[in-house]
């Protein structure tokens, strides 16, 4: 399962996507989250735990509950504003 990450969560991690070890399948985006949290490096386990970091699954934005499959493409930003 890869990860993307986004703006200053790719800053946290030093490049922009993880791969999960094998063994490692989380069955929804929050456990995914939780993962993150205890394992990732301290800097981006910090940053992924904040309430208004985003979730996309296939580019679709999903809430904590949402089920992941092996081939999906999950990324984590933060908001984004424009003008």
């Amino acid at each position: 399962m890869k990860v993307l990450f986004f703006a200053r969560l790719r800053e946290a991690l030093g490049e922009g996507s993880l791969t999960l070890p094998a063994g490692v399948e989380p069955e929804t985006v929050g456990q995914l989250r939780d993962w993150l949290r205890n394992e990732a490096p301290p800097d981006l386990a910090a940053a992924i735990g904040e309430a208004n970091v985003v979730c996309a699954v296939n580019q679709r934005i999903v809430d904590a509950n949402h089920r992941l499959e092996a081939d999906d493409e999950i990324a984590f930003f933060p908001p984004v504003t424009g003008g």
